[in-house]
């Protein structure tokens, strides 16, 4: 075959692409398996003015190579030339494969091409989803008007589903939501309520002298999980703990006498060498948190802001909000989330987790049981 495919290469370099196309048929025909083969069946084709053909060569390639970018796109300029109304879509899933780094400018303005083409199509189909709920819009919570719109963001592949990915723990059947609603944890309020007094108390830890201030992440070099490389031990990203995996560290925790109080009242988990967890977390200028996730899916993670410099933002899953001074939130911490920090100053965020709502109290006795019996875990909020 390899003569085959060497013979119409000299062809089709002295302009005899008939000749060239019946060399890659024949060849095709002794191996059907080589994808590569008809790419380069596919872009003869083209040349000699066989659209029609040329898709179905394309074709043939897509399906040994379903993600090739190269083959995605001559599909779409030949989908764009052979029927324009499947554009878009055609165009939506090569650049779905844009590769990194720099390309040909032939192919940079083929491909500025097609993001029109995309866009037009996502543009069209998004008001068409648009006025299909838009009856809905009088009936719908602010909540539901915001999974109804994520949803059709879903579908347009604006934004892709995340999951719960826990390192360590996976309790079953619990809903996958990246920010939880508010409507469902009351307490929340009683949190915002306290931001200034939390403050304050934040301040005098910072400034006594027996206080700890530890990096946020910390493991053996040897047990260093791959998505905290660039942090561990990185003195850019520290905490002030006042309970650590259940334990209280009193040389932190009794210059915060309400903030110690207020926890108290919250439902946290308590799970031997696990929770619950509080503390200040610090975040360096300039420093970004990669994205990562966390341990344990029977509890979510509570950030209540506290110093916040412009520009500080946090993302989990397909949602990205910036942090606002005294706006509590909940997030389930185990769906990938990162954070940055572009300004000139320090960030400081107040973290604590609470349990589930979903578990059951039978539930939360069961997660205490395994994860005890597992030795608990250095949690990583």
């Amino acid at each position: 075959m390899s003569a085959l495919v060497a013979e119409a290469d000299r062809a089709a370099a002295a302009g005899n692409l008939s000749r060239a196309i019946n060399l890659l048929e024949q060849a095709g025909v002794a191996d059907p398996s080589d994808a590569q083969l008809w790419l380069k069946l596919a872009a003869l084709r083209r040349a000699a003015r066989q659209p029609g053909k040329a898709l179905d060569a394309v074709n043939r390639a897509l399906q040994l190579a379903e993600f090739d970018f190269m083959a995605l796109t001559m599909r779409a300029t030949l989908v764009e030339q052979l029927a324009p109304d499947q554009a878009g879509e055609a165009w939506a899933r090569a650049l779905h494969q844009r590769p990194s780094g720099e390309l040909p400018s032939q192919l940079r303005e083929a491909l500025g091409r097609g993001e029109a083409i995309r866009d037009r199509w996502i543009a069209a189909r998004e008001q068409k989803l648009v006025e299909a709920t838009a009856h809905l819009a009088d009936e719908a919570t602010a909540e539901e008007a915001a999974r109804i719109a994520r949803f059709q963001s879903n579908v347009l592949r604006k934004t892709r589903p995340y999951h719960s990915e826990p390192t360590h723990f996976a309790f079953p059947g619990l809903a996958e939501r990246e920010f939880h609603p508010r409507s469902e944890h009351p307490w929340i309020e009683q949190v915002e309520v306290a931001t200034d007094a939390i403050a304050a108390e934040l301040e005098t830890v910072m400034s006594a002298e027996r206080a700890e201030l530890v990096p946020y992440i910390q493991y053996e070099e040897h047990d260093a999980l791959a998505q905290w490389r660039e942090l561990n031990r990185n003195p850019d990203w520290t905490a002030i703990h006042l309970i650590r995996n259940g334990e209280r560290i009193d040389a932190n925790a009794r210059h915060c006498p309400a903030t110690m109080e207020l926890l108290a009242t919250l439902p946290q988990p308590e799970i031997p060498g696990a929770g619950p967890n509080a503390m200040f977390s610090l975040l360096a200028p300039h420093t970004t948190i990669p994205p990562h996730v966390g341990v344990n899916n029977s509890r979510l993670v509570c950030h209540l802001p506290l110093v916040v410099p412009p520009g500080c933002w946090f993302r989990v899953g397909a949602e990205t909000r910036h942090w606002q001074r005294g706006e509590a939130f909940l997030f389930d911490d185990t769906i990938e989330h990162e954070a940055a920090n572009p300004s000139d100053e320090l960030r400081v965020v107040f973290i604590f987790d609470v349990w589930h709502p979903a578990l059951t109290e039978v539930e939360r006795e069961a997660v205490r049981r395994v994860i005890a019996s597992e030795g608990g875990v250095d949690n990583a909020l």
